[in-house]
């Protein structure tokens, strides 16, 4: 086995192409301005990434399992809200830090509470996880508002700021929160049974329950891990932003769904790894900070993204094609 052999079956197939597109674009941008590789640029850009790189970490399992959560962002903020809730109650910026902890329980709480009520509606029910999360994402939403007219609640303890805004070793925290998340979910769906079971459920799940998988349990289980996450995200926003409200990041949803394909999750199930959509996320990102550097409309960025998909899915097309006609020709 040569060494372009050992990197693909470590890495993926779909990886080291997504390192020299991340090069390219790394490369064109500091061509284009000075600013793209500056200190402060990068620390932006890992500043902003850490939010939707939950989020889609939130949508990846669910995927990888042949469903959908669109759910994600409705999920993230009612367990914000159930942290600012807390926080407020005990006197919002004075609140302690034992109010933190009870909040973020809660919000932990909230998030995979909603995720098990949907997985439990998709595997004992049979209904589709689109329409499942789509209703769910309705009543989240309906709630939100109604509890919180609309409005934003603010006003939280200023020991947050470290977890929005501060650095350890000179690496954001929020950074730091992502990586471990992404770490974990490495480790959850490669190492263990649970990972296993989602990969078999995903490819065919009849097959799956035929050979003894608890497909049930593990579809209740992906659906609250993924709410859990969302919790997270939802924290990580309260902290970022210094306020909660309803709508926050309503414009991620469908950008989550995007890095997950550009990092290669097969949109039917049963195929996919985590560090692709890692830096598939990185790209994005740094379209996004390139583009607002030299002075793009910051919409345009959303129709790159878009241009970009359309071009992956075309390159993955052709070497499929041209894969096919190897084999055929050995």
């Amino acid at each position: 086995m040569n060494l372009r052999e050992r990197l693909h079956a470590a890495l993926g197939a779909e990886t080291l192409p997504l390192l020299v597109f991340l090069g390219l674009v790394f490369l064109a941008f500091s061509l284009a301005t000075p600013l793209f590789l500056t200190g402060a640029n990068l620390r932006s850009m890992a500043f902003q990434m850490p939010v939707l790189g939950l989020l889609t970490l939130a949508m990846l399992v669910p995927i990888l399992s042949g469903g959908l959560n669109l759910a994600i962002i409705f999920q993230a903020n009612i367990s914000g809200l159930a942290l600012a809730w807390v926080l407020i109650a005990f006197g919002g910026a004075e609140a302690g830090p034992g109010a933190f902890v009870l909040g973020a329980a809660l919000a932990l709480l909230a998030g995979a509470a909603s995720g098990a009520v949907m997985g439990v509606v998709v595997a004992y029910v049979g209904a589709h996880p689109i329409l499942v999360s789509l209703a769910m994402m309705i009543f989240l939403r309906g709630l939100g508002e109604f509890l919180t007219r609309g409005g934003d609640i603010s006003g939280f303890p200023e020991y947050m700021n470290v977890l929005g805004h501060g650095s350890f070793l000179g690496i954001p925290v929020p950074m730091i929160i992502f990586l471990l998340a992404a770490f974990v979910w490495h480790i959850m769906l490669k190492r263990t049974r649970h990972g296993f079971s989602v990969y078999m459920i995903g490819s065919n799940i009849q097959a799956s329950e035929y050979s003894g998988l608890p497909t049930r349990r593990t579809l209740v289980l992906i659906y609250a891990i993924s709410g859990m996450i969302c919790a997270v995200a939802g924290i990580l926003m309260a902290a970022r932003f210094n306020s909660v409200r309803v709508g926050h990041g309503e414009a991620l949803l469908l950008v989550t769904v995007l890095a997950c394909f550009l990092g290669g999750i097969d949109p039917f199930g049963g195929f996919g790894r985590v560090l692709p959509v890692v830096l598939a996320l990185i790209i994005l990102q740094a379209l996004s900070s390139g583009l607002n550097l030299i002075g793009a409309n910051q919409h345009l960025s959303t129709a790159v993204w878009g241009l970009f998909l359309i071009g992956v899915m075309a390159l993955r097309w052709v070497g499929a094609r041209w894969q096919l006609k190897r084999r055929r020709g050995t």
